[in-house]
């Protein structure tokens, strides 16, 4: 095993049994490669920044997605530790970091590249704000929840408006997501798409929509509540006010994923979702 493979570890502050065992892992990892610190998700892009060749993730999904955001363009493989409840990202516990550890440090096969979204919202009054998600982007009516109304484009063409609770756009890794619990399609992590998928829509005939991976997406706010926002993987929002365009597309960096070489690759589905069962 090469032994100069740099590692960085970083927990989620919250997760009390994540922080009890990180000095048992660390010493475990000691005897088989460099550890280059630890530190909670909000030293990710300090870390990254010293080079490291994996990254371990204590805590949940959740966990995973700050700190993926948080890395922007630093294309660094992680190492997904579940503290937290279904772990589709975070594939490992951690007795399978040690069992598989020489997998984990040295094989590429089992490092996977997902897609991430890149959303702008363009201010009616002028303006502009950025923000990445890894699972989705989720337009919310918010209070006092009303419906709103949305006018979505696809590549400059005009699709559709409608009237509704809101919109997810999802990666294929967040179609699992709130994507799936509005009744959107899930789609292989691998295949190149995002998937849009209407909240509540008041007609029967506005169903969800996969497209092209590199479409670009635009979303006009027609009319909207004092409380709706844009939700970046559920963690950052962003107010959404009525004449402003949201537009999405995949980012130019993808992220890098450790796959657990102990799980067949449908295990996630069958097993954590009970699909098909």
């Amino acid at each position: 095993m090469n032994a100069r493979c740099r590692i960085a570890i970083l927990h989620n502050p919250d997760k009390l049994d994540a922080i009890e065992t990180m000095s048992s892992l660390v010493e475990q990892l000691r005897q088989r490669a460099e550890v280059i610190g630890t530190g909670v998700l909000a030293d990710a892009p300090t870390f990254a920044s010293a080079g490291p060749d994996r990254i371990i993730v204590l805590g949940g999904d959740g966990s995973i997605l700050s700190v993926v955001r948080a890395l922007n363009t630093r294309q660094v493989p992680i190492i997904g530790v579940n503290f937290g409840k279904l772990g589709f990202l975070a594939e490992f516990t951690m007795a399978e970091v040690i069992c598989h550890l020489e997998a984990i440090l040295t094989n590429p096969a089992i490092v996977s590249s997902r897609m991430m979204i890149e959303a702008a919202i363009t201010r009616g009054e002028g303006g502009e704000v950025r923000s990445l998600a890894v699972n989705d982007c989720v337009v919310h009516a918010g209070p006092p929840y009303r419906m709103i109304e949305l006018s979505i484009g696809v590549n400059g063409d005009h699709l559709t408006n409608f009237s509704g609770d809101g919109l997810v756009v999802a990666t294929p890794s967040g179609s699992t997501a709130h994507n799936m619990s509005v009744g959107g399609p899930i789609v292989q992590s691998e295949v190149g798409a995002l998937i849009l998928t209407p909240i509540s829509p008041h007609s029967l005939t506005h169903r969800p929509l996969v497209v092209n991976g590199n479409a670009v997406i635009e979303v006009l706010a027609r009319q909207a509540n004092t409380g709706t926002t844009v939700v970046m993987d559920g963690q950052v929002p962003l107010p959404l006010k009525p004449g402003d365009r949201l537009t999405m597309r995949r980012f130019t960096q993808s992220f890098q994923l450790v796959h657990n070489p102990a799980q067949p690759r449908w295990y996630t589905l069958t097993k954590k979702i009970k699909w098909g069962q």
